[in-house]
């Protein structure tokens, strides 16, 4: 099959691309404005063009690659699907978050924070408003893996882990969110493009990880001191519904503490190897 990955030079499009190449398939992945492409037929379309966590800081960028850019270039190939990858972070983690199915009302209220959320939203619509049954959206979870940007969570207290052996988290133990592996995400973006039922999709691993378990992981897997910031937040988001996904493609796995664990390990191994180098 042929396969075009835009935002294929990014941590999830780069991982995508990769994935779908050992699958046999054939995968273009063009500049971000896609000029060289306009008006060609480009197969199965995913867009994976996005801001995340400076989106506060970098407002004209988020807009534009979540809405402008999505619309542009949507209207100036033809797919045979299309899949825009949005996030289930705009369900939110606000209290009384009753449902996380894919057809659940939404409720936004303007501000910075929620820039990112309704830039989000917007980029579904206009996926969603193409009369084609095989323009899709996939809101995925918090996506962990090999090459993830230092500025993630879990990227940033692992960081603060090998350097020092202990970090400080500054919302509560009880805040709590769903986490699922690059790799399960690949697995099932490749399957949602290529024989997905609906139009919208929820990627997740469909289980919670609270603060004090990654704790947890952390003091087994590298004997980390773990502490909380004084007076933290609870920030605790609503379990994802993976009913749809689950029923059509099968679950995906969590594997944090796996991952907690072997890059903690290889990170340990680099630096005695560096260490032996130097005697």
């Amino acid at each position: 099959m042929k396969f075009t990955v835009f935002g294929g030079a990014g941590f999830i499009g780069a991982h995508l691309a990769r994935h779908l190449r050992t699958q046999g398939h054939s995968v273009t992945v063009p500049s971000r404005d896609g000029h060289e492409i306009a008006g060609a037929q480009i197969g199965h379309a995913i867009y994976a063009i996005g801001v995340t966590s400076d989106f506060r800081t970098r407002m004209h960028d988020t807009i534009e690659a979540h809405v402008g850019t999505l619309e542009r270039l949507m209207h100036s190939v033809e797919f045979d699907s299309w899949l825009t990858l949005s996030s289930t972070r705009v369900y939110g983690c606000r209290p009384g978050t009753s449902t996380t199915r894919e057809d659940a009302a939404i409720a936004v209220a303007p501000g910075a924070d929620s820039l990112y959320d309704i830039s989000k939203l917007l980029g579904e619509a206009i996926t969603l408003a193409n009369t084609s049954a095989t323009a899709r959206v996939a809101r995925l979870s918090n996506v962990f893996g090999a090459g993830q940007s230092s500025d993630s969570f879990l990227a940033s207290v692992l960081a603060d882990v090998l350097a020092t052996g202990r970090t400080t988290l500054r919302e509560a133990s009880e805040s709590a969110k769903d986490y699922v592996a690059v790799d399960e995400v690949c697995r099932l973006l490749e399957a949602i493009a290529l024989r997905g039922r609906a139009r919208l999709y929820n990627v997740a691993s469909g289980r919670n990880t609270s603060h004090q378990e990654l704790a947890g992981m952390l003091a087994d897997a590298a004997g980390a001191s773990v502490e909380f910031a004084p007076g933290a937040p609870v920030r605790r988001f609503p379990p994802i519904d993976t009913t749809r996904a689950t029923r059509e493609f099968g679950q995906a796995a969590n594997h944090l503490a796996d991952h907690v664990r072997n890059t903690l390990a290889s990170k340990h191994l680099d630096l005695n190897q560096d260490q032996d180098h130097e005697q």
